[in-house]
Protein backbone atom coordinates (compact mmCIF):
# COMPACT_ATOMS: atom_id res chain seq x y z
CA UNK A 1 0.00 0.00 0.00
CA UNK A 2 2.44 2.17 0.92
CA UNK A 3 4.54 1.50 -2.59
CA UNK A 4 1.26 2.79 -4.35
CA UNK A 5 0.92 5.69 -2.52
CA UNK A 6 4.38 6.32 -3.31
CA UNK A 7 3.81 6.17 -6.97
CA UNK A 8 0.66 8.19 -6.78
CA UNK A 9 2.12 11.02 -5.18
CA UNK A 10 4.79 10.82 -7.81
CA UNK A 11 2.40 10.84 -10.59
CA UNK A 12 0.78 13.57 -9.06
CA UNK A 13 3.51 15.75 -8.51
CA UNK A 14 4.77 15.22 -12.16
CA UNK A 15 1.14 16.36 -13.17
CA UNK A 16 1.30 19.42 -10.92
CA UNK A 17 4.87 20.28 -12.07
CA UNK A 18 3.42 19.45 -15.60
CA UNK A 19 0.41 22.23 -15.57
CA UNK A 20 2.87 24.68 -14.04
CA UNK A 21 5.27 24.29 -16.86
CA UNK A 22 2.56 24.43 -19.20
CA UNK A 23 0.94 27.91 -17.75
CA UNK A 24 4.59 29.16 -17.75
CA UNK A 25 5.24 28.93 -21.34
CA UNK A 26 1.79 29.98 -21.79
CA UNK A 27 2.55 33.43 -20.05
CA UNK A 28 5.75 33.62 -21.52
CA UNK A 29 3.99 33.04 -25.14
CA UNK A 30 1.60 35.79 -23.74
CA UNK A 31 4.46 37.81 -22.67
CA UNK A 32 6.24 37.54 -25.73
CA UNK A 33 3.26 38.39 -28.06
CA UNK A 34 2.35 41.41 -26.00
CA UNK A 35 6.38 42.47 -25.70
CA UNK A 36 6.20 42.37 -29.54
CA UNK A 37 2.32 44.20 -29.98
CA UNK A 38 3.57 46.78 -28.08
CA UNK A 39 6.99 47.39 -30.02
CA UNK A 40 5.03 47.04 -33.17
CA UNK A 41 2.40 49.60 -31.96
CA UNK A 42 4.86 52.26 -31.02
CA UNK A 43 7.64 51.92 -33.75
CA UNK A 44 6.08 54.60 -36.01
CA UNK A 45 5.09 56.54 -33.80
CA UNK A 46 8.58 56.61 -32.09
CA UNK A 47 10.52 56.93 -35.02
CA UNK A 48 8.10 60.10 -36.26
CA UNK A 49 8.75 61.78 -33.22
CA UNK A 50 12.25 61.63 -33.32
CA UNK A 51 12.21 62.50 -37.03
CA UNK A 52 10.17 65.25 -35.77
CA UNK A 53 12.52 66.93 -32.86
CA UNK A 54 15.49 66.17 -35.12
CA UNK A 55 13.82 68.63 -37.96
CA UNK A 56 13.07 71.28 -35.02
CA UNK A 57 16.73 71.04 -34.48
CA UNK A 58 18.01 70.99 -37.86
CA UNK A 59 15.95 74.68 -38.31
CA UNK A 60 16.78 75.77 -34.89
CA UNK A 61 20.19 75.51 -36.22
CA UNK A 62 19.89 76.43 -39.84
CA UNK A 63 16.94 79.05 -40.08
CA UNK A 64 14.99 78.40 -43.47
CA UNK A 65 15.59 82.03 -44.81
CA UNK A 66 19.47 80.89 -45.56
CA UNK A 67 18.68 78.10 -47.44
CA UNK A 68 16.10 76.94 -50.01
CA UNK A 69 17.07 72.67 -50.13
CA UNK A 70 15.58 69.97 -47.89
CA UNK A 71 18.15 69.69 -45.11
CA UNK A 72 16.53 66.07 -44.20
CA UNK A 73 16.77 65.14 -48.06
CA UNK A 74 20.34 66.42 -48.63
CA UNK A 75 22.46 64.17 -46.58
CA UNK A 76 25.21 62.19 -46.28
CA UNK A 77 26.82 59.42 -44.43
CA UNK A 78 30.30 59.89 -43.17
CA UNK A 79 32.78 58.19 -40.91
CA UNK A 80 36.06 59.71 -38.94
CA UNK A 81 37.48 59.12 -35.80
CA UNK A 82 37.43 62.81 -34.58
CA UNK A 83 33.40 62.46 -35.18
CA UNK A 84 33.44 60.30 -31.50
CA UNK A 85 32.07 57.14 -32.80
CA UNK A 86 33.30 54.35 -35.01
CA UNK A 87 29.61 54.48 -36.61
CA UNK A 88 28.92 56.15 -39.59
CA UNK A 89 27.57 59.79 -38.87
CA UNK A 90 25.14 61.87 -40.73
CA UNK A 91 25.34 65.19 -42.46
CA UNK A 92 22.67 67.57 -43.43
CA UNK A 93 23.71 70.19 -46.21
CA UNK A 94 22.09 73.47 -46.64
CA UNK A 95 22.09 74.80 -49.94
CA UNK A 96 20.92 78.28 -51.81
CA UNK A 97 20.22 78.46 -55.11
CA UNK A 98 22.14 75.46 -55.36
CA UNK A 99 25.48 76.84 -53.54
CA UNK A 100 26.68 75.47 -50.01
CA UNK A 101 26.00 77.32 -47.06
CA UNK A 102 26.47 75.06 -44.27
CA UNK A 103 26.36 71.76 -42.66
CA UNK A 104 24.93 70.09 -39.64
CA UNK A 105 27.21 67.10 -38.61
CA UNK A 106 26.18 64.68 -36.23
CA UNK A 107 28.66 63.89 -33.55
CA UNK A 108 29.92 61.99 -30.69
CA UNK A 109 30.94 63.38 -27.23
CA UNK A 110 32.25 60.27 -25.50
CA UNK A 111 33.83 61.39 -22.44
CA UNK A 112 30.66 62.63 -21.25
CA UNK A 113 30.30 61.67 -17.14
CA UNK A 114 27.68 59.24 -17.88
CA UNK A 115 28.28 57.99 -21.77
CA UNK A 116 28.54 59.07 -24.78
CA UNK A 117 26.66 62.88 -25.78
CA UNK A 118 25.60 62.84 -28.90
CA UNK A 119 25.53 66.12 -30.93
CA UNK A 120 24.26 68.54 -33.81
CA UNK A 121 27.06 70.61 -34.87
CA UNK A 122 25.94 73.48 -37.67
CA UNK A 123 28.91 75.22 -39.48
CA UNK A 124 28.38 77.76 -41.63
CA UNK A 125 30.59 77.32 -45.21
CA UNK A 126 33.34 79.37 -44.34
CA UNK A 127 33.50 77.78 -40.98
CA UNK A 128 32.19 79.78 -38.14
CA UNK A 129 29.80 77.74 -35.97
CA UNK A 130 26.13 78.50 -37.05
CA UNK A 131 25.24 76.24 -33.46
CA UNK A 132 25.21 73.50 -31.48
CA UNK A 133 22.94 70.97 -30.14
CA UNK A 134 22.53 68.10 -27.91
CA UNK A 135 20.51 65.33 -29.43
CA UNK A 136 20.64 62.91 -26.66
CA UNK A 137 22.74 62.10 -23.14
CA UNK A 138 22.09 61.04 -20.03
CA UNK A 139 24.34 63.18 -18.07
CA UNK A 140 22.63 64.02 -14.46
CA UNK A 141 20.14 65.91 -13.92
CA UNK A 142 20.60 69.23 -12.08
CA UNK A 143 24.24 69.25 -13.35
CA UNK A 144 25.34 67.71 -16.33
CA UNK A 145 22.00 67.96 -18.32
CA UNK A 146 22.44 72.05 -18.44
CA UNK A 147 24.06 70.99 -21.65
CA UNK A 148 20.27 70.91 -23.01
CA UNK A 149 19.29 74.02 -24.61
CA UNK A 150 16.07 73.27 -22.85
CA UNK A 151 17.53 73.60 -19.37
CA UNK A 152 20.27 76.42 -19.88
CA UNK A 153 21.84 79.14 -22.24
CA UNK A 154 25.00 77.27 -22.13
CA UNK A 155 24.86 75.62 -25.72
CA UNK A 156 24.68 78.78 -27.36
CA UNK A 157 27.53 80.41 -26.32
CA UNK A 158 29.62 78.24 -29.73
CA UNK A 159 27.84 80.86 -31.74
CA UNK A 160 30.52 82.72 -34.26
CA UNK A 161 32.91 80.55 -33.00
CA UNK A 162 35.29 79.07 -35.54
CA UNK A 163 38.53 76.72 -35.44
CA UNK A 164 40.94 79.51 -34.58
CA UNK A 165 38.60 81.86 -33.26
CA UNK A 166 39.49 80.77 -30.16
CA UNK A 167 42.88 79.40 -31.04
CA UNK A 168 43.59 75.69 -29.98
CA UNK A 169 44.68 76.39 -26.42
CA UNK A 170 41.31 77.94 -25.57
CA UNK A 171 39.30 74.97 -26.80
CA UNK A 172 38.87 74.01 -23.52
CA UNK A 173 36.93 74.76 -20.40
CA UNK A 174 37.97 77.97 -18.31
CA UNK A 175 39.07 75.44 -15.37
CA UNK A 176 41.64 74.10 -17.82
CA UNK A 177 42.82 77.19 -19.25
CA UNK A 178 40.13 77.59 -22.13
CA UNK A 179 37.39 80.24 -22.83
CA UNK A 180 34.35 77.95 -21.92
CA UNK A 181 32.41 77.71 -18.90
CA UNK A 182 32.12 75.06 -17.05
CA UNK A 183 28.73 74.18 -14.57
CA UNK A 184 28.92 74.44 -11.12
CA UNK A 185 29.76 70.96 -9.29
CA UNK A 186 30.46 69.88 -13.34
CA UNK A 187 32.88 70.01 -15.42
CA UNK A 188 33.22 66.74 -17.09
CA UNK A 189 30.06 67.27 -19.50
CA UNK A 190 31.43 70.69 -20.67
CA UNK A 191 34.74 69.67 -21.24
CA UNK A 192 33.64 66.70 -23.05
CA UNK A 193 31.58 68.73 -25.56
CA UNK A 194 33.86 71.55 -26.09
CA UNK A 195 36.14 69.11 -27.28
CA UNK A 196 33.77 67.39 -29.49
CA UNK A 197 32.81 70.47 -31.38
CA UNK A 198 36.39 71.44 -31.68
CA UNK A 199 37.11 68.24 -32.85
CA UNK A 200 34.13 68.38 -35.89
CA UNK A 201 35.97 71.99 -36.57
CA UNK A 202 38.63 70.13 -37.43
CA UNK A 203 37.23 67.43 -39.70
CA UNK A 204 35.03 69.73 -41.23
CA UNK A 205 37.89 72.06 -42.40
CA UNK A 206 39.85 69.22 -43.78
CA UNK A 207 36.64 68.01 -45.48
CA UNK A 208 34.88 71.04 -46.37
CA UNK A 209 34.74 70.46 -50.05
CA UNK A 210 34.12 66.82 -49.89
CA UNK A 211 30.89 67.25 -47.82
CA UNK A 212 29.37 68.97 -50.12
CA UNK A 213 30.02 67.46 -53.89
CA UNK A 214 30.04 64.12 -52.32
CA UNK A 215 26.48 62.67 -53.75
CA UNK A 216 25.29 66.34 -54.40
CA UNK A 217 21.90 67.07 -55.96
CA UNK A 218 21.45 67.00 -59.98
CA UNK A 219 22.56 70.43 -61.15
CA UNK A 220 25.69 71.04 -58.57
Amino acid sequence: MEARNNVSAKQSLAKHMLRTAVLLAVFAIIGTGLVAFTYKATEQPIAESRRAALLRSLHALVPNHIHDNDLFSDVIQVSDARLGSDKPMRVFRARLKNKPVAVVIEAVAPEGYSGNIFLLIAIKHDGELLGVRVSQHRETPGLGDAIDVERSDWIHNFVGHSLNKPSASGWRVKRDGGEFDQFTGATITPRAVVKAVFNALQYYQAQADTLYAKGAPDGE
